[in-house]
């Protein structure tokens, strides 16, 4: 699992959450409210929304997204969670359902501990 893991909160502009996946390695991010995981961003749920956008530049892109949506527009709410306790096996049959390519693993407080992404587990699996 990745613990170093980027998040969003949920009140804050979508425009924050495109920079935060624009050009990363990952394609993934939870959103919090109260510091609790509450939904997932990823980076197909945003160009989703702006498909029909053409010819936009970065910040007309950015403004798009802040006047005509919010986090809750784009985020999948059918958050799964996995426990800390959790082993590899758990999460590869989450993420073997093939319905997400990421699985948020919270600690016993209900906070993000880390993030399962089946990039994860293939480089699991290409190590062992």
């Amino acid at each position: 699992m990745t613990t170093a893991v980027v998040s969003i909160d949920r009140d804050q502009p979508l425009s924050e959450a495109y920079e935060a996946l624009r050009g990363a390695p990952y394609h993934h991010i939870p959103v919090l409210e109260n510091e609790r995981p509450v939904g997932m961003l990823s980076t197909s749920d945003i160009l989703r929304l702006v498909y029909d956008v053409e010819g936009s530049d970065d910040k007309m892109l950015r403004s798009m997204l802040d006047h005509q949506f919010s986090i809750d527009d784009a985020m999948t709410a059918e958050l799964v969670t996995l426990p800390e306790t959790a082993t590899v096996h758990d999460a590869a049959e989450v993420l073997a359902e093939g319905r997400m390519h990421s699985v948020v693993v919270v600690s016993t407080d209900g906070t993000v501990a880390g993030i399962v992404t089946t990039t994860d587990l293939i480089r699991y699996l290409r190590d062992l």
